[in-house]
Order: structure tokens, then C-alpha cells, then sequence
């Protein structure tokens, strides 16, 4: 049975960093294109990094650029947003993806994916 399992949210001060991580279960990630997306509230739903884990390439929105690095441990089969500089607009339920032959940015741009955690809520708030 497959599942991704997201944790390392909570309530972070702005300018504080945090790290996301997302667990897989019931299949590799390594062969598949894996991301992470957010969704404030009243606002939709965004890719802000998507990964191709086998040849690391990478995509990030314009939003987070400079300050969120997805990446990948594919011996602990675990994916990670390592989110740098907090700030209150990142305030967001944070899901990680997983997608098969596609290009991380048209993943984030898309959502297409084959699996989705359930996510996990990121507050910046002082």
C-alpha cells in the first residue's frame, strides 16, 4: 500500500527556518518526480518545489526561490523542504507529491502527480 507521510510542521517565528519532511512507503521515490505544494487559506493550491530524483533536477516557484531547497534521501526513502527565512505569507498546509514521467515544473505548475500526502500545517507567526 502506497503512503506519504509529511511531518515537521508547527508554529514558527518569522525569519526562523524549518524542515519539512515527507516518508515514503510502498514504493521508491527515486524513480519518481517528487514534489511539494502548499495551500493558504482562501487561496489555492501551489507547487513551491518539485525534484526529478534521478538526475536531481529541480524546479521552485518564483515566490520561494533563494529560500526553499527540496531534496531527497532515497536510502531512508524520504523527501525534505528545507524552508529558510520564514515568512508570515508562507503560513500554508504543506503536501508532499509524488509523479511519474513528467518534468518537476510542469508537476508544480500542474499538480499532476500519482500520490499525495495528507499534509501538514506550517504557521509563521511571532
Amino acid at each position: 500500500q502506497v503512503h506519504l507521510v509529511e511531518s515537521g510542521g508547527g508554529l514558527v517565528q518569522p525569519g526562523g527556518p524549518l524542515r519539512l519532511s515527507c516518508a515514503a512507503s510502498g514504493f521508491s521515490l527515486e524513480h519518481y518526480v517528487i514534489g511539494w505544494f502548499r495551500q493558504a487559506p482562501g487561496k489555492e493550491r501551489e507547487g513551491v518545489s518539485c525534484m526529478r530524483s534521478s538526475d536531481g533536477s529541480t524546479y521552485y516557484a518564483d515566490s520561494v526561490k533563494g529560500r526553499f531547497t527540496i531534496s531527497s534521501d532515497n536510502a531512508k526513502n524520504t523527501m525534505y523542504l528545507q524552508i529558510d527565512g520564514l515568512k508570515p505569507e508562507d503560513t500554508a498546509v504543506y503536501s508532499c507529491a509524488a509523479a511519474a514521467w513528467i518534468a518537476p515544473q510542469v508537476m508544480c505548475s500542474t499538480e499532476r502527480a500519482l500520490y499525495w500526502g495528507s499534509g501538514t500545517q506550517v504557521t509563521v507567526s511571532s
